[in-house]
């Protein structure tokens, strides 16, 4: 259970690092808003035109009687802007990193520098072109596992008591882990760490990527939420990717470095 509080207080510690130092901190904020305005534009539509688009896709229903096919149609109506909702906070780190990626490359490696005991930081040798076209593919791969995740919970949703408790639930646990690989791809991938690999480093640690994704899944539920905690979630996932790298922090600048904390001992397989 150490690993959930460790992974919580990276995702404090990069709020922390962004706080003192502002300039990083406005310039994180420009995709974040960007893709915010994108995505309530999409939602808005959804919720005016959902309903049309319901009674088109369900012509069976034209015949029934009142209230029943109000309560049908309307029943789907939420539905579908629920699920669409579930999308947009699954989709919207992926689509803001895609959008912010010079920015937010900066930022972390600002934050590596930073908290390097030497003041290096690892460096991508590859063209901006080339990162750019690899951070969108890993990006297409990751917003698809997301989606059939989505897709899998919306179906089990229906599922009596279960769909109502144990199925959310999972679900903050799935966006959790999802939104962490996509942050940590920032730092992980200057280091050269492929997306397989990048995933199966994850899963060792389940408990600090939930104890950092979770939370921030829930924050990203409140409107405007997530474009004020993204510069911090960036620098804290780079933090966490320092430790998943085994790699010292020194955070204060002091020189007193501070070792990985080695994981629970059943999250290691």
């Amino acid at each position: 259970m150490r690993d959930l509080g460790v992974g919580f207080g990276y995702l404090l510690r990069g709020q922390r690092w962004v706080a003192r130092h502002g300039k990083q901190y406005g310039f994180g904020l420009l995709p974040g808003l960007i893709t915010l305005v994108l995505y309530a534009a999409a939602l808005v539509a959804l919720a005016l035109w959902g309903q049309d688009a319901v009674g088109w896709a369900t012509p069976f229903a034209d015949d029934w009687s009142s209230p029943w096919q109000g309560l049908f149609r309307g029943f789907l109506t939420a539905v579908l802007f629920a699920l669409a909702l579930l999308l947009s906070v699954l989709t919207f780190t992926a689509m803001t990193l895609l959008v912010g990626q010079p920015f937010y490359e900066s930022l972390s490696e600002k934050v590596d520098r930073d908290v390097s005991p030497d003041g290096t930081a690892p460096e991508s040798d590859l063209p901006l072109m080339r990162e750019l076209w690899i951070s969108a593919r890993d990006s297409l791969r990751i917003i698809a596992r997301a989606l059939l995740w989505a897709v899998l919970l919306f179906a089990l949703g229906f599922i009596p008591v279960v769909g109502q408790t144990v199925v959310p639930a999972v679900g903050f646990f799935v966006t959790g882990f999802f939104l962490t690989e996509e942050l940590t791809a920032v730092a992980l991938q200057r280091r050269g760490v492929e997306l397989r690999d990048r995933l199966a480093l994850l899963r060792t640690r389940k408990r600090l990527v939930w104890g950092f994704g979770t939370p921030l899944g829930l924050a990203f539920l409140v409107p405007f939420v997530a474009v004020f905690l993204m510069p911090g979630a960036v620098a804290g996932a780079t933090l966490m990717a320092r430790e998943l790298s085994g790699e010292e922090i020194d955070e204060e600048g002091t020189g007193r470095t501070e070792p990985a904390p080695s994981p629970d001992g059943d999250l290691t397989s």
